[in-house]
């Protein structure tokens, strides 16, 4: 294993050990590591929010600005001053889900191919989201604002792109002019704009966006900000003196940390690391890897164009064509870069059922890796050497906790690329061929590395999506326990509860007619 294998397994490890933790006080809907794209998101729309209101009411003039800013601070401080506090918080808490976001990526491995992406359009948003946070310290225009414009122009400057250095505009008080202040208020505009144009790139080829994470996760981010703003308000330094050099300031370390960082080192040093640390998010997904998993296949005839692979792809790679044997219909057809070879779109197709006649099973839409025929025929063959008093089948994930070594006499366990490959009525399929109960598992809520795999099973399986379980399979034969890797234990325990269940039922009534397939042969 490579280094860097090692260091992103290892930095996975850390991860899933805090979600877990997390998801024991907060649950998995609720635990804000599992929807750091949502909460960038949403603190994102609390910065444009608060940001609308303060460029409507502050003065931007080079007299104005610092006691309109100031005003808002201390004689407007219930509405006004909570709003500045919640802008200036809200950027710190964006930079940081932008990170963790980044690296939790980066540890999940998810990167590259099918994500490529919205993670090369994810490196742009760095920039323009440190851009914007630096502008807005310039705006108030204080000892802190006079001590990163000139920083910043001096690391500007260090380029060499200008013919003039850019550091001349914050040396003497005439230099600065109102035209200067209304450009850079339009530009602290500007960049979010860009901002949020970007992120509408970024997630342009996600289906299914959480532009929002959950009401509760919401509100209490929005509550921990607002105690932050009642508590520490937002105050600005001394007004900005160019004819004096502004010491002792009060540094956002998250914003403006170039700002320092650039005297204690070199501007050189600084673009070193900026650039350096762009270069190395651009080479990530380039590095050598294995071969990508093969794609989704349509089978043109058995395609009806009903789109539900259409609906249920998370990556939208599944789009919408004419048919090419049957008109005024449709065929599904499978964006190769797109796709992320997870089986979802298998577990949606209606044509997936075990219950077709004939020795081949041939669905709309299938992966040549693990063909829907050829789970069929290995359920079939674990059916038929299950032996006991109670027998079980369990159909996990290759993600989530191994079930294979759940795999005994009496319990026949198959492993799917994602828990959303399975079709609902492979359920029915297993009781009708001598299960005594089903345990459906996968990855834990939010956990799925497809994003949907989960929770489109659950839907299905509650009969809430389509296709969904038939009526006819009662609830009493069909346990769903989610697990990750880690929790092999536990998945072991809900088996033996499951069992313990199924053989204290009282009642023989709720098993189902058992099926056998016709087989069809053809004669050529």
């Amino acid at each position: 294993m490579s280094p860097h294998a090692a260091l992103r397994d290892g930095s996975r490890a850390v991860f899933k050990h805090v979600e877990n933790s997390l998801d024991a006080s907060f649950g998995p809907a609720d635990n804000p590591l599992r929807h750091l794209g949502a909460m960038g998101l949403y603190f994102l729309w609390i910065l444009s929010a608060t940001g609308l209101y303060l460029y409507i009411v502050i003065d931007t003039s080079i007299e104005g600005v610092y006691s309109s800013i100031g005003h808002l601070s201390n004689e407007q401080w219930y509405f006004g001053g909570i709003l500045r506090s919640l802008h200036r918080y809200a950027t710190d808490a964006f930079i940081i889900v932008t990170f963790l976001h980044i690296l939790r990526e980066w540890a999940y491995d998810r990167y590259s191919g099918f994500r490529l992406f919205s993670w090369m359009t994810g490196i742009p948003l760095v920039w323009l989201l440190y851009m914007s946070a630096i502008g807005g310290y310039w705006i108030v225009w204080d000892r802190l604002a006079q001590f990163s414009a000139l920083a910043t122009a001096e690391l500007f400057d260090w380029l060499a792109i200008a013919t003039e250095p850019a550091a001349r505009n914050f040396l003497v008080p005439e230099a600065v002019s109102d035209r200067f202040f209304t450009f850079l208020v339009y530009i602290h505009i500007g960049f979010p704009l860009f901002l949020i144009l970007g992120a509408w790139a970024h997630v342009n080829r996600i289906s299914g966006v959480d532009h929002m994470p959950a009401k509760r996760l919401a509100w209490g981010s929005f509550l921990a900000l607002l105690v932050l703003a009642l508590a520490l308000p937002a105050h600005s330094d001394a007004q900005a003196d160019l004819m004096q050099v502004p010491l002792d300031t009060r540094i956002d370390w998250l914003a403006l940390f170039v700002n320092p960082l650039m005297y204690e080192t070199s501007a050189g040093t600084v673009w070193a690391l900026v650039f350096g640390f762009t270069l190395l998010l651009i080479a990530l997904p380039l590095l050598p890897r294995g071969r990508p998993a093969p794609v989704a296949k349509v089978d043109a005839p058995n395609c009806n164009g009903c789109r539900r692979c259409y609906m249920d792809c998370p990556y939208a790679a599944v789009t919408m064509a004419p048919h090419p044997d049957k008109p005024k219909h449709q065929i599904a057809v499978v964006d190769a870069d797109n796709c992320a070879a997870c089986g979802i779109c298998v577990g949606a197709c209606p044509s997936s059922t075990p219950f077709r006649s004939g020795e081949e099973l041939v669905t709309g839409i299938d992966m040549p890796q693990q063909p829907i025929n050829a789970l069929r025929r290995e359920l079939e063959q674990r059916l038929a050497a299950l032996t006991g008093r109670t027998r079980i089948v369990v159909f996990g994930c290759a993600s989530g906790a191994a079930v294979d070594r759940l795999a005994g006499p009496d319990t026949a366990a198959l492993t799917l690329i994602c828990s959303g490959m399975l079709p609902p009525s492979f359920v029915e399929y297993a009781l009708r061929g001598g299960a005594d109960g089903v345990l459906v598992t996968g990855c834990r809520e939010g956990g799925c590395p497809f994003r949907f795999g989960d929770q489109w099973t659950a839907a299905r399986l509650a009969r809430s999506r389509e296709p969904h379980l038939r009526v006819q399979v009662p609830a009493s034969r069909l346990r769903e326990f989610r697990a990750d890797p880690t929790d092999a234990a536990a998945l072991a325990a809900a088996l033996a509860e499951f069992r313990t269940d199924l053989e204290t039922a009282t009642g023989d009534d709720n098993r189902l007619v058992p099926y056998h397939r016709r087989t069809v042969h053809h004669v050529h």
